[in-house]
């Protein structure tokens, strides 16, 4: 990729990349404070703004790399803090805070999708192609980061999600991999399992989006 087209894309790519690993984070802080543990509110980490949530590699190098090489874009923010253990019901409510980050890209991906569509509507408009351009960037990074967040792996939103749904000995086991989660995942970026795993799936949420949105 040439200079001038990596800082065109990187211009529109930003809002967008911002946005979706922000908000996650922010819903994460937000849900758990609802339900009694005010960490991250305390420390300052229920925000949207996005110096409080930039990680150096997770949130610009990993998706500059993945905007100059191609691949899955994909990226991460600080982990807003949760102390589980002072949510009113810790098993049950971490349910709803783990899914708060996913749900919020799922928002996201949708309100991208709106842009999208109306956008085209103006072809000849000299704002359209990059409102288009910018809004496939943030379906397409909302929807990475909600399927990748759903797998239910601990520290990912899926393993704490699967956690609180099993059984209490199942639910034990599982939490016992988390040291690992992220070696585990890693593992799993530098093989080709990732890809098979998440292509297929960010295919079917990106293809029924754009059936309900209509593009």
């Amino acid at each position: 990729m040439q200079i001038d087209q990596l800082i065109q894309t990187v211009s529109i790519a930003a809002i967008p990349i911002l946005f979706a690993i922000t908000l996650h984070e922010a819903a994460h802080g937000y849900v758990a404070k609802h339900f009694g543990d005010m960490t991250a509110y305390q420390m300052g980490r229920i925000s949207l703004n996005p110096i409080r949530h930039i990680d150096p590699v997770g949130t610009v190098l990993l998706p500059l790399l993945t905007l100059m090489l191609g691949g899955v874009l994909f990226g991460w923010a600080k982990p807003v803090p949760v102390n589980f253990s002072a949510l009113r019901n810790p098993k049950k409510d971490m349910l709803w805070v783990a899914i708060a980050g996913p749900a919020s890209n799922l928002a996201m991906a949708v309100a991208w999708a709106l842009l999208f569509k109306f956008s085209s509507g103006f072809p000849d408009s000299y704002f359209a192609v990059p409102l288009m351009d910018m809004a496939a960037i943030g379906i397409k990074i909302n929807i990475v980061l909600m399927v990748l967040n759903l797998i239910p792996l601990p520290p990912l939103d899926g393993g704490r999600v699967a956690i609180s749904l099993l059984p209490h000995r199942q639910a034990y086991q599982l939490s016992k991999i988390e040291p690992y989660g992220m070696m585990i995942l890693i593992v799993l970026a530098i093989s080709p399992v990732l890809g098979w795993v998440l292509y297929p799936l960010i295919s079917l949420v990106q293809q029924t989006l754009f059936m309900i949105v209509g593009i």
